[in-house]
């Protein structure tokens, strides 16, 4: 008998995920995801290490349901929310130390607390770094929002973004919410000048 279809988020959800060149309208719907927060720059050791407990609780999670023939899902590409000070504060025009985030990977919907609290309990267990203790179980809303590829280093999104908003402000919508990106490559193995990472941004009338 042949093994059941991996799930794959991103094919499910294809229309969520438009990579064009150009800022494109996207319907986001409810969608659960591990998420965890904090403040400072990407490179710093909070950052890396609330990355690494958050990974470590979506393993977890997924093989422990693998192994118990609950099915098995590819994990998915990391995302994040930013903000400044206050939430939808521009966090590009203030220093990277105070930069907030929330990490966040998507997973199924079938993911419960229960799973979340066993995955906890094994990482405890095995003696893992505490942050994962921090991350939470979360479904978020979305909505319409304008999206589109940026291809190159992080540090050029601004002129991604001025594109965003222009497309919104044509369409007579306004930017609300939190800017969000997720992430389709891993800047460990792809140079900058190569990076791919989707800008989202929810708007409204």
């Amino acid at each position: 008998m042949p093994a059941a279809e991996k799930l794959d988020l991103y094919k499910k959800h294809k229309d969520e995920y438009v990579a064009g060149k150009q800022p494109v309208l996207v319907k986001v719907g409810p969608a659960k995801y591990l998420t965890i927060e904090g403040t400072g720059g990407p490179a710093g050791e909070v950052f890396q290490a609330k990355l690494a407990a958050t990974y470590g609780v979506a393993f977890t999670i997924k093989m422990t349901r693998k192994f118990a023939g609950k099915g098995d899902y590819k994990v998915c590409h990391l995302e994040g929310l930013w903000w400044a000070g206050h939430k939808g504060g521009d966090f590009m025009s203030i220093p990277r130390e105070r930069w907030r985030w929330k990490l966040m990977l998507r997973v199924p919907d079938v993911i419960t607390e229960r799973d979340l609290t066993a995955a906890k309990q094994a990482l405890r267990e095995k003696g893992k770094p505490p942050d994962f203790e921090q991350v939470r179980l979360e479904r978020i809303t979305e909505g319409r929002c304008v999206q589109m590829l940026h291809v190159g280093p992080y540090s050029d999104e601004p002129g991604t973004l001025a594109r965003i908003a222009e497309f919104a402000q044509a369409e007579g919508l306004k930017l609300h919410g939190l800017h969000h990106e997720i992430y389709l490559s891993d800047p460990r193995r792809v140079p900058p000048q190569r990076l791919r990472t989707i800008l989202r941004h929810p708007v409204r009338r």
